[in-house]
């Protein structure tokens, strides 16, 4: 059973982060060391729960995936380029460590490039953490960022199957028949309707797919995310996704809290554990030249490497298996374990002040920037446009509809998903590809040329990062916001916003609608 007081020290903890600006996530690795010091609650019940998320998140992954991205250079090639550098560069580090260190013992040359590989990798869950919490799980770096991890976890897999102590089963290559399995998934999710059915179903087919591959002695979140893609590109697909977030994101919290159930190693290991740790302080920079190479801006590059600036608890499944094998000490663990926390804690403030830290750097880092950008990094032209629409969900995309009997000719949506805004486009709709949090992108917007600009992007705060920046480069028309609850409400008001709070207006708009039919 989870204990109860774990459960109050993970949100007080959470909660004091988020108000000082910090990502929840931090909070719960601290409660965890504080639990995990304390034997608060049961170990074995959190790692439970703690894959559960793991694998929610990846079936999500592969709800909202599109396989052919992964094909692109700036994914596979970077992801290939990035592990090539890093891993001998971390073995020497480790083999370099009994010189500094000599209490700590050495490490052969085959066990120091394993752990150095396993460190090459970067955390899937803070980065869709991160995207979600700034509402950009559809922008091009965030989708670029969850591709390289994509690919990282394809070498995990691989390292796994050729490293585990049972090969796979015979039955494995049946999983290759999945792709006939798709019309009758697609079926069950159609059927299940929009309540707790939904849910159920998801639920069900990301553990079935995880135990499924367990079965046949492959790993879990793989079956996961490839169930996943499976049901992508499914209209009713997009429902499912948005229908288990919450659930997601609380199962997460006991992956965080897991963390620190390893305990804290002893003097010499901690410092260790900073060393590495301090390593990935070149790893950004390493991602931000390798994507730069293949075309990005230099905003894009950077927000994919900060994304990418931790390291994966892949890192703790090899350490468990090299201690498993007789390779390593026990100690390694629990190292390798704070190692990662201690990555986080340096990662996520990063990650939280990076528009911040662009906008303060631009104009030098806009210098390294290849002469020709991808095709899909160049800008948008908005035309003529009087009225511009920051998100094309269904919120916008009413909007759209609405005021174009009004003022036709002059409205342009602005969508950051490439693909959305591409079958708006082909459905009659004036939109344009692009990230409204992007200063560059607003800046050549020709912002004095729009008289209003309605924001109905799907996280509060993006909306309001969006306000202060349209603010900062002195835009003088309205701007029009969506809200959802009262203090989200207040907030932007006080901003000098008009603003619809869509759960309180609702019942209005729906009377106003009804006279118009009737009239």
């Amino acid at each position: 059973m989870i204990e109860p007081v774990l459960v109050g020290v993970a949100f007080l903890a959470g909660l004091a982060f988020r108000r000082v600006g910090m990502p929840p996530l931090l909070g719960y690795l601290l409660a965890g060391f504080l639990a995990g010091g304390l034997q608060l609650g049961d170990a074995d019940v959190i790692n439970v729960l703690s894959d559960v998320g793991i694998i929610l998140l990846l079936f999500t992954i592969g709800l909202k995936l599109n396989v052919r991205e992964l094909l692109a250079p700036q994914i596979w090639a970077t992801a290939s380029l990035h592990t090539i550098i890093v891993v001998p560069l971390t073995s020497l580090m480790l083999m370099g460590l009994v010189l500094l260190m000599p209490g700590i013992g050495g490490m052969d040359t085959t066990v120091a490039l394993t752990l150095a590989f396993a460190l090459s990798f970067s955390s899937t869950v803070f980065a869709v953490k991160i995207f979600d919490e700034r509402g950009e799980g559809s922008a091009l770096h965030a989708k670029i960022a969850i591709g390289i991890l994509i690919v990282q976890d394809i070498f995990a897999v691989s390292y796994l199957v050729l490293s585990a102590e049972r090969a796979p089963s015979p039955w494995a290559f049946a999983l290759l028949g999945l792709p006939l399995l798709r019309p009758l998934l697609v079926f069950f999710l159609k059927q299940a309707g929009h309540g707790e059915l939904l849910v159920l179903f998801g639920i069900a087919v990301a553990l079935g797919s995880a135990e499924l591959f367990e079965m046949v002695h492959l790993k879990a979140g793989l079956g996961a995310l490839l169930f996943g893609i499976l049901l992508s590109g499914v209209d009713k697909s997009v429902e499912l996704y948005k229908s288990l977030i919450n659930f997601k994101d609380i199962f997460l919290t006991a992956f965080f809290l897991s963390i620190g159930y390893t305990g804290l190693p002893s003097g010499d290991m901690l410092l260790v554990a900073l060393v590495i740790a301090s390593l990935i302080m070149i790893r950004p920079l390493i991602y931000f030249g390798l994507l730069l190479m293949f075309r990005l801006r230099a905003r894009t590059s950077l927000l994919v490497g900060l994304s990418l600036f931790n390291y994966s608890e892949f890192g703790l499944i090899v350490a468990a298996m090299a201690v498993k094998g007789g390779q390593l000490p026990e100690a390694w663990l629990t190292t390798l374990a704070v190692a990662m926390a201690l990555s986080l804690f340096i990662a996520a403030p990063f990650n939280t002040y990076v528009h911040s830290l662009y906008a303060r750097f631009a104009t030098r880092l806009q210098k390294m920037e290849r002469s020709e950008l991808l095709v899909q990094e160049r800008p948008a032209d908005m035309g003529e446009a009087e009225i511009v629409i920051f998100g094309m969900g269904r919120i916008g995309s009413g909007a759209y509809d609405y005021l174009s009997q009004h003022y036709p000719d002059k409205i342009v949506g602005v969508e950051e998903s490439a693909d959305k805004a591409l079958k708006l486009r082909l459905a009659g709709i004036s939109c344009v590809p692009g990230d409204a949090s992007d200063r560059d992108f607003l800046e050549r917007a020709e912002l004095h040329r729009r008289k209003m600009v309605l924001v109905s992007l799907s996280n509060h705060s993006e909306n309001v990062d969006v306000v202060k920046l349209l603010q900062q480069l002195n835009y003088k028309g309205n701007i029009a916001v969506v809200s959802r609850f009262s203090d989200q409400q207040e907030e932007l008001i006080s901003m000098g916003c008009i603003t619809f709070n869509l759960y309180a207006e609702a019942g209005h708009g729906f009377a106003e609608r009804v006279m118009e039919e009737m009239n």
